[in-house]
């Protein structure tokens, strides 16, 4: 008995770490997908029932708004960084992993929910470093691209970062969300295609060619930020 119960106490501690790292991973994809449709001042009570928890357990995750945006950027920060690396060391070919890594962006909604989230925050040390990091991941595909001859080479790294944002918003009107991601998807196709080199003689892209660098030096918009 007394060995079956020592059994138990050590199994208890992990499942119950186990438990809060799901709860944890659900409230933060519940508040992602809350943020794209209801903007960053979405209620809190139901991120919480999005996530299938009590709003108790949400606050002894985050324990306020702040805290949950900020660790969901950081989070969708190093996951895209993590899907841009992953691309570009298993994928054949530089355009297959810009591909790749953009199809996952795409089903993670990071281009969907940055701009909501980043508008709301004052960027820290540990956010920047992150940010810096994902962008160099996949200037890193998109240098990797322009070098093979597979990415036309006047589309830059803020184009495919743009378009990825544009493509990325639900559309406006009665879209359930399976449609609205559905044709997301077939929209990227499209997409991608476009990003080859044209047939010559082409046509050169108008407009200026924008760097992360340069997005980054953007001013921020004049909202207020959750403090």
């Amino acid at each position: 008995m007394s060995q079956d119960a020592g059994g138990i106490s050590a199994i208890r501690p992990r499942r119950m770490r186990e438990d809060a790292r799901r709860n944890r991973e659900r409230l933060l994809a519940a508040a992602r997908d809350a943020f794209v449709e209801q903007g960053a001042h979405a209620p809190l009570d139901d991120i919480a029932r999005r996530a299938g928890v009590g709003i108790a357990t949400l606050y002894r995750h985050f324990p306020d708004r702040a805290a949950l945006l900020r660790q969901l950027a950081l989070d969708l920060l190093v996951r895209s960084a993590h899907e841009a690396s992953t691309a570009l060391s298993e994928e054949p070919d530089a355009f297959g992993a810009l591909a790749r890594y953009l199809r996952r962006a795409l089903d993670l909604r990071i281009a969907a929910v940055m701009p909501v989230v980043v508008g709301q925050l004052r960027l820290d040390e540990e956010l920047l470093a992150a940010r810096s990091a994902s962008a160099e991941a996949v200037d890193q595909i998109i240098t990797a691209a322009h070098a093979d001859g597979s990415l036309r080479p006047d589309a830059a790294s803020g184009d495919v970062g743009l378009l990825l944002v544009r493509l990325s918003r639900p559309l406006p009107g009665p879209f359930p969300a399976a449609v609205n991601h559905r044709l997301a998807r077939r929209h990227l196709e499209l997409l991608l295609d476009g990003l080859r080199p044209p047939a010559p003689p082409g046509v050169p892209l108008p407009g200026p060619a924008m760097t992360f660098e340069d997005l980054a030096a953007m001013p921020p918009p004049d909202q207020g930020r959750t403090r």
